[in-house]
């Protein structure tokens, strides 16, 4: 069974920092891309950033030059460093790891206060 922690999240002021942490579990296989998605009250879920095992990533236009995703395979960790937040940045940060299937963690809140 695939588990995914994540930790990090908190409440921070407008142009402030956090780095979230994804730690999987019960791996048995290379994880092929891992990546954070953020969902806001009233609105769907949207991926922000993902990296492959390779190291290649992807951002969301919103937090580009802002966010920076990072992992580590031998400790089967992703990692979310997100610089200068703003209000809109507030939601719950979900991580996502696709291997034979797609599993989530249990989300993080980031609260970002003018």
């Amino acid at each position: 069974q695939v588990q995914l922690v994540e930790s990090g999240g908190g409440l921070v002021q407008a142009g402030g920092s956090l780095r979230l942490s994804c730690a999987a579990s019960g791996v048995i296989f290379n994880i092929n891309i891992m990546g954070w998605y953020r969902q806001a009250p009233g609105k769907q879920r949207e991926l922000v950033a993902a990296i492959t095992s390779g190291g290649n990533t992807n951002y969301a236009d919103s937090v580009k030059g802002r966010f920076t995703i990072s992992r580590d395979n031998g400790k089967n960790t992703a990692y979310l460093q997100m610089n200068s937040l703003k209000p809109e940045d507030t939601a719950v940060y979900y991580c996502n790891a696709e291997l034979n299937r797609g599993y989530w963690g249990q989300g993080t809140q980031v609260t970002v206060s003018p």
